[in-house]
């Protein structure tokens, strides 16, 4: 058994560290941060936070030194799964399986352009970068995978990755529609992102200040009516996901925002825009996410045309 995590920054780093101590399969990372791969390489991935391990794996930044795989985990931002998955794609056969477990909708799309079964996941871990090779374990949390519908990839595929995970440490639940789960972590990663990215508030601080809790609501309201219009049912309230990490340890900040410090582009395009675009398919308003995506393509406007 072979997996191949393709994206080994935080989330994919934790993928790939429990299942490379796990045993279980050979574990490649494709990544094209050069140096967290040479330091994987010299001293093993390192997770410290709410899991402690040290992990040895084989990693490149060359995806053309990618074996086959039997299964695949993206886990790259967004806007690099086009590119990401046409280099990798080689690393499939007609047997093997692809799973995202990236933020927003529309990465299932892209993928299934290059490989024959694709999984659709979601995923709650967080983290950080800390340094090359070590990576700060934030936030646990559960994974639910089912299978992307256009593919008709087997579940009995999606139930075998659910257990190598599980028993690697990254609880994962395989559902028949797993359309639910990723849903209800879009309305939540579209309203707390953005809001984050553009006050540079950390997730607890802007969950106890006032105004910026109700625009939380306000942004879930939006998602939640695109949803329902969609016969999407959400596998849970995005509002205890907001509570959630509020009340984790630490000054977690969003993925939007550490986008934002380092002037990097963000996934508003796959959070805010994408519910922005399925209200205007169904005839649901969604106004203030429309604006926060509006206002986030602004600021990183901002760092190409400063004058």
């Amino acid at each position: 058994m072979r997996i191949c995590v393709i994206g080994c920054g935080a989330v994919g780093s934790l993928f790939a560290a429990h299942l490379a101590k796990a045993g279980e399969a050979e574990i490649w990372a494709y990544d094209v941060w050069k140096d967290h791969v040479e330091a994987m390489h010299k001293n093993g991935l390192r997770i410290s936070g709410a899991a402690e391990m040290t992990a040895r794996l084989n990693a490149t930044t060359d995806p053309k030194q990618l074996p086959h795989c039997d299964f695949g985990i993206v886990a790259t931002k967004a806007i690099h799964t086009k590119l990401a998955s046409s280099q990798v794609a080689h690393a499939f056969d007609e047997k093997s399986a692809v799973c995202s477990v990236q933020n927003g909708v529309g990465n299932e799309e892209i993928i299934a352009e290059h490989v024959k079964y694709v999984i659709r996941g979601t995923t709650f871990p967080a983290g950080h970068p800390i340094a090359p090779g070590h990576i700060g374990y934030d936030i646990q949390g559960d994974t639910w995978i089912g299978p992307f519908e256009p593919t008709n990839t087997p579940m009995s595929r999606v139930e075998e990755l659910a257990g190598l995970l599980t028993r690697a440490g990254m609880n994962t639940i395989p559902l028949k529609d797993a359309r639910g789960a990723q849903w209800t972590k879009l309305i939540f990663n579209a309203s707390t992102n953005p809001v984050g990215a553009l006050t540079l508030l950390h997730h607890g601080a802007a969950t106890r200040f006032g105004p910026t809790r109700q625009l939380f609501n306000e942004l879930i309201a939006e998602g939640e009516a695109v949803a329902r219009k969609l016969g999407i049912e959400l596998h849970g309230d995005p509002r205890q996901l907001v509570q959630k990490g509020a009340n984790a340890p630490g000054k977690h900040r969003a993925s939007m925002l550490q986008d934002v410090l380092a002037k990097r582009q963000t996934e508003v395009d796959f959070m805010n825009g994408a519910i922005s675009e399925w209200g205007d398919k169904v005839g649901v308003p969604t106004p203030l996410n429309k604006a926060l995506w509006e206002l986030v393509k602004g600021l990183e406007r901002s760092w190409e045309d400063p004058d």
